[in-house]
């Protein structure tokens, strides 16, 4: 079960990678090669096969790239694992080989790589542009590099003496059907869909004063039954003054400091839509936290909760352009063109949702790769180089392996060439005779271990002349993960199920048939 999983996805490696038309439960259509994408829909029932779409999911939220080749890898070790159930050898050495191989192979793979300077943006971009040539959009990649590149380098900071880039947070990715792929943008500020409370209040503001609040600016209602006992009809009149005054209080707080914008997570009541119109402030209500979280970050503002704590220090002053477009049937809010800001806004176009969420899935890898550079400036050559070097080597020190673990050892060897097998498959080239011309260059010269397959053209080329480099934290991740969760599914020796037999038995529950366990 798990190998049949991995064979759904194998042909959705490399550059000319097929896509898979998803229908899910809804009855909705995804398209899509992404290996995760791709696994996390499908429906099965075997533990096994859920192990293996776990694998893709582990090396999503880990890396965010390689999840296919994780779970080609992984069932590929799997095929292999057979023959020692079959010859009885006991599960506990196949493990103990597969790990000694697991820790050679990721030594092997550090000495392979090669250490980059991340100033160089020309490399970096060259690394991401490798991880875009399989997907959907490599005919905009050079758009797309440059688009991940700013991305991830405008939300880098530095927390504790680690480089921290926490783009799902800080740079929201907004899809707008209509237009082409290469209208996609990333904002120097931010972008939400919202407009202005008031037709009266102006849309168009440059350097604005931004003043951020997550308290309602109206009057606070009773949470539960509020009973007021009135004597006289003035005394209702003084309870609707004292909500006006209330009010006409928070507006004064704030005019104090005389914003340009001011945008509250909650709601804003007419009568203070209508004092801050009158004093030409513009007002956003009912933004989402996380919006605002991020046009703090973008502007150099502190969100307030109380308008008399205000002070001159939360208002931000870094945005240089406050701009309200209508696109479609639609308002977007910009704040752009910020002196360095933290956060960000990319700006994906498209014809369709489906192309929308294609290139949205994309770009989140271009922009987990430029993260993994940056944050671990080491990189291996990628088009099955990396694989068929670290296999050289572990079958050479298999070689001074003694006894039983030699062929669990070296099947690990064997699994690695999985990779560039499937690059050349895809492409439609003949496998078997590249293969052994890879072989043959790799064994000419070990200290060699640039040489891959052009998976466009099915050839066996220089990785450093192609331009096709691969961060080696993603390298290291794919092959412990995949080692790592063959070795665990080995050490299953039977499946019992807290399920209740739904065939036989005499309702006892002493007698327990095998055939009855539910798996």
């Amino acid at each position: 079960a798990a190998r049949a999983v991995s064979d759904i996805i194998r042909t959705t490696l490399g550059p000319r990678a097929m896509l898979k038309m998803i229908l899910d439960a809804t009855g909705s259509i995804t398209l899509t090669n992404d290996g995760n994408a791709i696994l996390r829909e499908v429906d099965v029932s075997p533990p096994a096969a859920k192990s293996m779409i776990e694998l893709s999911r582990t090396q999503d939220d880990e890396v965010g790239d390689g999840t296919t080749s994780v779970a080609v890898l992984g069932g590929e070790l799997l095929r292999l694992s057979e023959i020692f159930m079959e010859r009885n050898i006991h599960p506990t050495i196949v493990v103990a080989a597969y790990f000694r191989a697991l820790t050679d192979a990721l030594v092997f793979a550090t000495e392979c790589s090669e250490e980059i300077d991340v100033k160089d943006d020309a490399k970096v971009e060259e690394v991401v542009n490798s991880c875009l040539g399989t997907k959907f959009v490599s005919r905009y990649k050079s758009l797309m590099v440059k688009m991940a590149v700013k991305a991830v380098k405008t939300v880098m900071y530095e927390e504790a003496g680690k480089v921290v880039a926490d783009f799902k947070l800080l740079a929201k990715v907004e899809k707008i059907p209509g237009g082409e792929v290469s209208d996609c943008e990333v904002l120097d500020g931010v972008m939400f869909e919202k407009d202005v409370v008031s037709a009266h209040m102006r849309r168009r503001v440059e350097n604005p004063r931004v003043l951020l609040v997550d308290c309602p600016m109206e009057f606070i209602k009773g949470e539960s039954t509020t009973n007021v006992e009135i004597t006289k009809e003035s005394d209702w009149q003084r309870l609707l003054e004292i909500e006006e005054e209330y009010v006409t209080k928070m507006c004064a707080d704030i005019m104090a400091f005389k914003p340009d914008l001011v945008i509250c997570e909650k709601g804003i009541s007419d009568l203070a839509a209508h004092i801050l119109a009158k004093n030409n402030v513009s007002c956003i209500r009912r933004l989402r936290k996380t919006d605002n979280l991020r046009v703090a970050k973008a502007c150099g503002a502190t969100i307030v909760s109380r308008t008399d704590e205000i002070k001159e220090s939360d208002i931000g002053t870094h945005a240089g352009l406050f701009e309200i477009t209508k696109i479609a049937d639609h308002y977007f809010t910009y704040i752009k063109q910020c002196k360095d800001p933290k956060a960000c806004t990319i700006i994906l176009r498209g014809a369709s949702k489906d192309v929308l969420n294609e290139v949205e899935r994309n770009m989140l890898d271009a922009m987990c790769v430029a993260r993994n550079v940056l944050i671990s400036p080491r990189l291996v050559p990628g088009g099955g180089a990396i694989e068929m070097a670290v296999s050289r080597r572990l079958y050479a020190r298999a070689a001074t392996i003694e006894g039983v673990s030699q062929a669990p050892y070296l099947a690990v060897a064997e699994s690695l060439e999985i990779i560039p097998r499937t690059l050349a498959d895809n492409c439609g080239a003949s496998v078997v005779r590249l293969m052994t011309e890879l072989r043959a260059k790799h064994m000419a010269n070990p200290k060699e271990t640039f040489w891959g397959v052009d998976g466009d053209k099915g050839k066996i080329v220089d990785m450093r002349t192609l331009g096709v480099w691969d961060p080696l934290a993603v390298k290291k991740s794919t092959i412990r993960t995949a080692v790592e969760a063959s070795a665990m599914l080995l050490r299953i020796d039977d499946v019992v199920s807290g399920l209740s037999s739904k065939k036989g038995g005499d309702g006892g529950g002493n007698g327990y048939n095998s055939d009855d366990m539910e798996l």
